[in-house]
């Protein structure tokens, strides 16, 4: 098996442990994405809960082999927050992820080295607090084939340790699969070479 198949990123969202600096309190959180509508609902829902906040810069990167992300100020210098936050999901190496840090102002300001180490810092005590996980790319396929053929595809899913997202088992069968990348290749020809099996990428 390969490497190049594998990802990490985190299973639940997760608030960090609290940063102070001259009376600001930074708080970090993190939650899993996979699109943006997931973003902007997380970004709200926050806005929401800590009314009373000044700032709620974020990053986020979506994505395994096509790669999208945005950091975001939210008002504060250019590059102040968004960018040090987004430096830390790339220094964790996770990826469908989303990283908020919210600011309460305490009155001082901290200036922009100070603003780039608090939402560094911010972001990188909810990563630590954090469970990362390492997932594999995994790629879908639909089969179709006779209920005749049921036991031969089904033993060689088996086999392969090849995952059954949906399935719909009349007299024309109709099944999903999903398979690590690094074995697509392998399942795509066997199942192309069986006779009375179509296979196509989902």
């Amino acid at each position: 098996m390969t490497e190049d198949d594998l990802f990490k990123t985190i299973t639940k969202p997760e608030q960090g442990e609290l940063f102070k600096d001259k009376n600001s309190k930074f708080y970090g959180f993190a939650f899993p994405v996979i699109n943006e509508n997931q973003v902007k609902r997380h970004i709200e829902d926050l806005k929401k809960e800590h009314y009373a906040a000044r700032h709620w810069c974020y990053a986020y990167q979506i994505g395994t082999e096509t790669i999208k992300y945005r950091a975001n100020d939210d008002g504060e210098p250019n590059n102040s927050a968004g960018m040090p936050i987004y430096g830390q999901i790339q220094s964790f190496g996770v990826t469908n992820i989303l990283i908020v840090v919210v600011r309460y102002y305490g009155g001082v300001k901290l200036g922009v080295g100070g603003l780039i180490n608090a939402y560094r810092t911010g972001a990188q005590l909810v990563l630590e607090t954090s469970k990362i996980i390492e997932k594999t790319i995994n790629i879908a396929f639909q089969l179709k084939f006779e209920y005749k053929n049921m036991s031969k595809v089904m033993r060689f899913l088996k086999e392969n340790n090849v995952e059954i997202i949906n399935q719909k088992l009349e007299h024309n069968c109709l099944l999903e699969i999903s398979v690590r990348k690094s074995n697509s290749s392998k399942v795509f020809e066997s199942f192309s070479q069986f006779f009375g099996v179509e296979i196509k990428e989902l």
